[in-house]
């Protein structure tokens, strides 16, 4: 990391790492009674916003930061953000023919790299009102879509993690990708969005990193609180119920873990939900809030002591290696039986992540797949594997 390094955004990124991770590995209902556990309060949905979220702040910061399009022409940035993302994908794909009960998140990630391309050198207020409007509508469009594509294509999703396979049906593939997978990425696109609004704004004023936190929580809450008026006050909740989704599942606890796999369809009233992979315009709304505060706070704590989280940041600083390296640790957990005590899983994995983030900071090093995307994008964009990091 380069003295100028805003290391509270790598420190973010790094509490989303960790937070994805306790998702994968933690039960999130209690097998005794039922209920969501502490990890599924805390991380389900809000973890893997965030990393997306960072991903947007991170383009944001590539392109220009504050004055977008400086430094380079905007067609250099683009094949560069363009090569990154095809390494993303390339080890999405490897990853994907693992055996894992792991959503992974790569393949859709590398996706949204390229969706957002039109937007890298956008100003602050068309950025911001695209985002808004993004957050408001592809809900509904999403809402609309979805029970064509399940009508048509049988099955509506690929069944699993994306693999080399998956192409030979290019149309459920793509129905996967942009509206009926784990992360649809029509609607994921909105935390890239504000991301970049974030990331356009000047990061290192006091103002700003306050605003992000007292702004975050005031969204988070807001929209928790608009969505328990309208389902609870308003009576949509009893109209869910009504649905045939709402007749087959437990409705009630899974709006607060996850509605991942519950067909949200025949009324207009699951898009007053909340709940987390519910891609919904106040799930959206709750996460890039969260977000949004959790960036600013790790800015904030950065600010005068730039290595004051140093575990988290030297950790977020190479989450492609470290995230591959878990998904395939976690292959190989899933098929011991009986299956491992779940924090003899998780506290090595976290303990080691942190460890090698902090040795390759001391080393002065990326991580091995930071250094391929890193070079394959310098390659793209300036036609040489040497030049400024950023």
């Amino acid at each position: 990391m380069s003295r100028t390094r805003l290391t509270g955004i790598d420190a973010a990124r790094g509490v989303a790492l960790l937070g994805m991770m306790s998702t994968h590995i933690f039960p999130l209902y209690d097998p005794a009674t039922g209920e969501p556990t502490f990890v599924a309060l805390a991380f389900s949905g809000r973890a893997s916003a965030l990393f997306a979220v960072v991903a947007g702040i991170g383009l944001a910061l590539l392109t220009g930061g504050t004055n977008p399009g400086t430094g380079r022409s905007p067609g250099a940035s683009r094949r560069g953000i363009a090569a990154r993302a095809a390494v993303i994908a390339l080890v999405g794909l490897l990853l994907g023919g693992l055996d894992t009960s792991i959503a992974i998140i790569l393949f859709h990630y590398a996706v949204l790299f390229l969706m957002v391309l039109p937007f890298t050198s956008m100003s602050l207020g068309r950025l911001a009102a695209w985002a808004g409007g993004w957050i408001c509508l592809s809900p509904v469009l999403a809402y609309l879509v979805r029970p064509w594509l399940q009508e048509n294509l049988n099955p509506p999703d690929v069944g699993g993690n994306i693999t080399w396979e998956h192409f030979a049906e290019p149309a459920t593939l793509a129905a996967d990708v942009f509206f009926t997978g784990f992360y649809p990425t029509v609607q994921w696109l909105s935390y890239l969005l504000v991301g970049m609004v974030i990331g356009r704004l000047d990061l290192r004023s006091l103002p700003v990193q306050a605003g992000l936190v007292i702004g975050g929580i005031f969204s988070a809450v807001a929209a928790k609180y608009i969505s328990a008026y309208l389902l609870i006050d308003a009576g949509g909740f009893a109209e869910l119920l009504a649905t045939e989704s709402g007749r087959r599942w437990p409705i009630g606890r899974m709006l607060e873990v996850n509605l991942t796999g519950v067909e949200q369809s025949g009324s207009w009233w699951w898009l007053a939900v909340s709940a987390p992979h519910s891609g919904t315009t106040l799930d959206l709304l709750h996460t890039c809030g969260t977000s949004a505060a959790v960036v600013g706070a790790c800015l904030l704590l950065t600010r005068a002591r730039p290595n004051l989280l140093l575990p988290l940041s030297a950790a977020g600083a190479m989450t492609l290696t470290l995230y591959s390296m878990h998904i395939w640790v976690m292959a190989i957990v899933d098929a011991q039986d009986p299956p491992l005590d779940p924090s003899w899983v998780f506290w090595p994995q976290a303990a080691a992540a942190v460890l090698l983030g902090i040795a390759f900071f001391k080393l002065g090093s990326r991580g091995p797949l930071e250094t391929v995307a890193s070079g394959a994008s310098r390659l793209a964009r300036d036609g040489k594997l040497t030049g400024e990091r950023r």
